[in-house]
């Protein structure tokens, strides 16, 4: 009466690569385990925080004294959730098409709107209208210096006088996410400033696409990022022109403009199961790194590297001295306006390479054209 029909077992059983069907009663009784158990006595794998541990103390279960494992089930899922099949494939697949679209609908909107919500809710409905009701996570449209917050949550501030718009948003498809940035200018055309940072986060992005394969260490990737960050920042005169790359890194200054870390797993989670992450890491490179290790061919991995120019700490820091001989604050001065750049695209890890699975195209001329209303397809090709 209230929401309509339920999944009958039948239906569940024609939709779902599933044995067996069951009602959540039998999972309340525990009658289900029962039958398990006259089989077989044997262990039961559970997960703590998910399973009713009342069902495993019955009085009808007690009998069979089984052994209750509530260690490995978690950690099985999580490394199987990993490597995706043809089927799981195809929904990110079509996540990333319908976000892509939508992405597109945003640019095209760009010089009507006056806030940012505005952009936001054209993603959404573009998303809505395509059969993807859900958002994969919180929509992050921010305008100008916001978009050097990493996860702002506002998407509510005017635009005026801002020179850029940092968009991360990505819908659902059948539980399975998209999750794609792109960054734009709100006039149409790159500042000087602006078109130079979204040049070098392409770079970054572009030479570490080059390097995911099957095997490859995921450390490898993210350090190759900060690599071109320090080569370009420095080329920028940002960072002191007579220092090396290597001195560079040594200082870890790029942790201040690339703060996160290179991606993370995509699946059923935007920030899939999985990846082993080490938030205790004492090096700052890694501290943030979502996954660690070598990727398996298979596993759907996103390629989003940024350049920020957040005030806190790195002003307070500056003010202290820490990074005298490192930056040079007077060039520094000039990029604080642009706020944010990140690129993020949806990558699925090969035997030999990778496929993007990311159609909105990054390229700078596309970007303008489609903020400028001008013919898209000609400047995709």
């Amino acid at each position: 009466m209230w929401a309509g029909m339920p999944l009958l077992p039948e239906e569940a059983m024609e939709r779902y690569d599933i044995d067996e069907v069951l009602p959540s009663d039998e999972l309340k009784t525990g009658s289900s385990l029962v039958k398990m158990l006259e089989k077989q006595q044997t262990t039961v794998f559970a997960i703590q925080d998910r399973a009713d541990l009342a069902i495993f103390h019955a009085e009808h279960l007690r009998q069979y004294d089984p052994q209750i494992d509530y260690e490995w089930t978690r950690k099985a899922i999580e490394a199987c959730r990993v490597i995706k099949d043809e089927h799981e494939i195809a929904l990110i697949r079509h996540a990333n098409i319908v976000s892509s679209y939508a992405h597109e609908q945003v640019l095209a909107s760009v010089k009507r709107a006056k806030n940012e919500r505005e952009l936001n809710a054209v993603f959404v409905m573009h998303c809505h209208a395509n059969g993807c009701r859900e958002q994969a996570y919180g929509c992050v449209c921010a305008s100008g210096t916001n978009a050097s917050t990493l996860h702002y949550v506002h998407n509510d501030m005017p635009l005026d006088s801002r020179l850029n718009l940092l968009l991360d948003a990505g819908c659902e498809s059948n539980c399975y996410c998209a999750d794609i940035t792109r960054t734009f200018p709100l006039n149409g055309t790159f500042s000087k400033e602006s078109r130079e940072i979204y040049e070098l986060v392409l770079r970054m992005q572009t030479e570490c696409m080059t390097m995911i394969r099957a095997g490859v260490k995921w450390e490898d990737v993210h350090m190759r990022a900060h690599a071109v960050a320090a080569s370009g920042l420095r080329d920028l005169g940002i960072l002191q022109k007579s220092l090396s790359v290597d001195n560079i890194l040594d200082s870890k200054i790029t942790t201040r403009f690339f703060p996160h870390g290179l991606g993370h797993y995509l699946g059923m989670d935007t920030h899939d199961v999985g990846g082993n992450a080490n938030y205790s890491d004492p090096n700052e490179f890694f501290a943030y790194l979502r996954v660690r290790g070598t990727l398996p061919a298979g596993a759907v991995i996103t390629n989003e590297p940024g350049i920020y120019f957040r005030k806190y700490p790195f002003e307070q820091e500056l003010k202290d001295g820490r990074w005298d001989g490192v930056v040079d604050q007077g060039v520094l001065a000039r990029y604080w306006e642009v706020g944010g750049v990140r690129i993020e695209d949806d990558v699925l890890v090969k035997e030999d390479g990778c496929e993007n699975l990311t159609t909105v195209s990054s390229e700078p001329e596309y970007i303008e054209a489609a903020v400028n209303g001008r013919d898209q397809d000609s400047v995709r090709k």
